[in-house]
C-alpha cells in the first residue's frame, strides 16, 4: 500500500447523527491529534479487514480509546466514516488541482495528469473512502454524493486544458475518472499490492488518440 500524505494529518468532521463538541482552548491540538489517530486508524481496519469489520467499537479498540471518546469526537460511527471520506476527497480535490501539466507534445501532458491522479486516489485513505462508499451505497450521507461530483468535475476541468486549441473532448474526464476508480476498486478487492503500469500507459496512449489522433514515439515512461 502506497503511502498517504493525508494520514498524519489532523481532520475534524460533523456527523449526520450527534454532534460532537470541540475543545475551545489549550485542548485543541490534542484533540486534532487524536481526531487524526482515530481517522489513521479507521483507514487502516478498512484496508486492512474490511468495510464490514469497521465497527465503532472495534475501531476504537484498535485506537486504543473508549466509545465515548470517539463519541466525543465524531458524534457517531456515520461521522467517523465521513471523516474519511472528507479527509480522501480533500486530498484528492487538493492533488489534482494542484496539478502543473508540462508543455509540449499532448501525451507529456496526458501522462502527467494521469500520474498525479492516480498517486492521489491510490493512496490507502482513498482506498477506503471508496469501500466505505461501496458499503454505504444505500444510506449514504448526501456529502459524498457531493464530493464524487466534485471530484469529477475538476478532472473535466483539467482534461478541457489538455484539448485546448482541439475540438472538445468532454469524454476525456469521464473516462480519466472511471478508468482510475475501476483501478482503485481493483486494488480493494485483493491484499496484495497490484502494479498497474501497463494499464496506466494503456490509458495515456488511449487518451492521446483520442485527442491528438496518435501517440507520441517518443515515451514518457
Amino acid at each position: 500500500v502506497r503511502p498517504d500524505p493525508e494520514m498524519t494529518r489532523p481532520t475534524s468532521t460533523r456527523s449526520r447523527g450527534a454532534q460532537p463538541t470541540r475543545p475551545a482552548t489549550g485542548g485543541q491540538a490534542r484533540g486534532d491529534r487524536t481526531r487524526a489517530a482515530i481517522v489513521d486508524e479507521t483507514v487502516r481496519c478498512v484496508i486492512e479487514e474490511g468495510f464490514a469489520a469497521a465497527s465503532a467499537k472495534h475501531i476504537a479498540d484498535r485506537a486504543g480509546v473508549t466509545w465515548g471518546v470517539l463519541q466525543y469526537h465524531f458524534g457517531d460511527r456515520d461521522g467517523l466514516l465521513a471523516a474519511v471520506v472528507d479527509r480522501g476527497f480533500r486530498h484528492l480535490q487538493a492533488s489534482v488541482a494542484g496539478i502543473d501539466l508540462p508543455a509540449g507534445h499532448v501525451r507529456r501532458r496526458v501522462a502527467a495528469l494521469v500520474d498525479a491522479a492516480w498517486d492521489a486516489m491510490s493512496t490507502p485513505t482513498s482506498q477506503a473512502s471508496f469501500e466505505i462508499l461501496i458499503g454505504t451505497r444505500f444510506d449514504r450521507d448526501p456529502r459524498f454524493a457531493k464530493a464524487l461530483d466534485d471530484m469529477a468535475r475538476e478532472l473535466a476541468r483539467l482534461a478541457g486544458r489538455l484539448t485546448e486549441g482541439r475540438e472538445p473532448r468532454p469524454a476525456v474526464g469521464r473516462l480519466l475518472w472511471a478508468t482510475l476508480r475501476g483501478l482503485v476498486l481493483a486494488q480493494i478487492w485483493v491484499p496484495e499490492p497490484l502494479d498497474f503500469t501497463m494499464e496506466r500507459d494503456a490509458l495515456v496512449d488511449l487518451l492521446t488518440i483520442y485527442i491528438d489522433g496518435s501517440p507520441s514515439t517518443a515515451r514518457t515512461r
